[in-house]
């Protein structure tokens, strides 16, 4: 290849790299402008500036770079990005905060034999969101009188995006639902951004239906449904067991929640993924509002009805409102869902 054959070609590769090196830049002023802003010490003032600082170093480095092709810039910027990695990577995620009450305790399980004993199940009585009777209370539950395994979507943020919670009966007609949850600080809201930067802790919350998907029908006003799972007993106790293999490892070591790849739907896939071994990945893992579509397919519910009988006879919010405060609260929310027995009154 002659000289002048040569010259197109590494203007054409230096085009490139200086492309890519761009939008390196600009993907880590804006990564790293967040990251400072949600992350960085202090109130929300010096944060603020943090990042604005962050972002006005950048651009700097951005306008040498392409301005004078600068080697002193190429060279600063990737240390200064090794840098803030280093701190990014150094946050620790914590159990010890001032936690918003309905988060401020861990669910931990003790095993004996077939029985096992919970530690902190949340059972308040939400009278607004805000207004509320704190109550946590140890439970048994005997794995051998194990008899359904139930799962609750919540949709709250239009019809992509639901919370998942799995609910596991006993004969004895009690139910206990874990919901994998953000556990955020008296002053925290939710956030979905926040949850791609180290804002919230990860928790398994063991609750009463009365409470926990009560505050959702009644006092949220979200829209749930109801899915009874079709799932052989051993798996039912598998899966339960994982749920306390989780709980038990969060509250030993704390793990920080991410909005995609540590959710309450993709942590569910895992545990049920231990069991049930070869589930396909699907971006309905991710947009849990669209999950019933996938169980579906790979026929996780009740045999002989239809994706929309299921979804129909599954929607419990109403029934949950009537109910509201009555002792069978469970038996009602239940009246009518598809591939459920009817239930015996306790």
């Amino acid at each position: 290849m002659t000289k002048q054959q040569e010259r197109p070609r590494l203007h054409l590769l230096g085009a490139i790299l200086r492309a890519v090196s761009v939008l390196a830049i600009l993907g880590f002023a804006a990564w790293g402008a967040v990251a400072l802003f949600y992350q960085a010490p202090g109130p929300a003032p010096i944060r603020l500036t943090a990042a604005v600082l962050w972002v006005a170093v950048s651009l700097a480095v951005l306008g040498a770079y392409l301005r004078w092709r600068s080697r002193l810039a190429a060279l600063i910027y990737p240390v200064l990005i090794a840098a803030l990695l280093f701190w990014w990577q150094s946050l620790p995620a914590s159990n010890t905060r001032d936690w918003a009450q309905e988060v401020a305790q861990m669910t931990t399980g003790v095993v004996n034999g077939p029985e096992v004993t919970l530690a902190n199940v949340r059972n308040f009585d939400w009278r607004t969101s805000t207004d509320y009777t704190v109550r946590w209370e140890n439970r048994t539950y005997d794995l051998d009188k194990i008899a359904s395994v139930d799962l609750f979507l919540s949709y709250w943020s239009g019809p992509a995006i639901a919370h998942t919670l799995v609910s596991f009966g006993f004969e004895d007609g009690s139910f206990v639902t874990f919901s994998v949850e953000i556990r955020k600080e008296q002053h925290e809201r939710f956030s979905e951004i926040g949850g791609f930067f180290k804002q919230f802790e990860t928790s398994v919350v063991a609750a009463d239906e009365s409470d926990i998907i009560r505050v959702r029908t009644n006092i949220r006003k979200e829209d749930v449904y109801l899915y009874r799972i079709n799932m052989a007993k051993p798996a039912m106790r598998s899966l339960f067991m994982a749920y306390v293999d989780e709980a038990n490892t969060l509250a030993e070591t704390p793990r920080f929640y991410n909005t995609i790849t540590a959710n309450c739907t993709t942590i569910v896939f895992a545990m049920v993924n231990r069991i049930v071994t070869g589930l396909p990945l699907d971006y309905r893992l991710l947009f849990s509002g669209y999950l019933p579509a996938y169980i579906f397919d790979v026929n996780g519910f009740m045999p002989g009805f239809t994706l929309e009988q299921l979804r129909g006879g599954g929607k419990i919010s109403a029934k949950a409102q009537v109910a509201d405060r009555a002792a069978d609260f469970s038996r009602r929310i239940r009246e009518g869902v598809p591939g459920i027995v009817p239930l015996r009154r306790p």
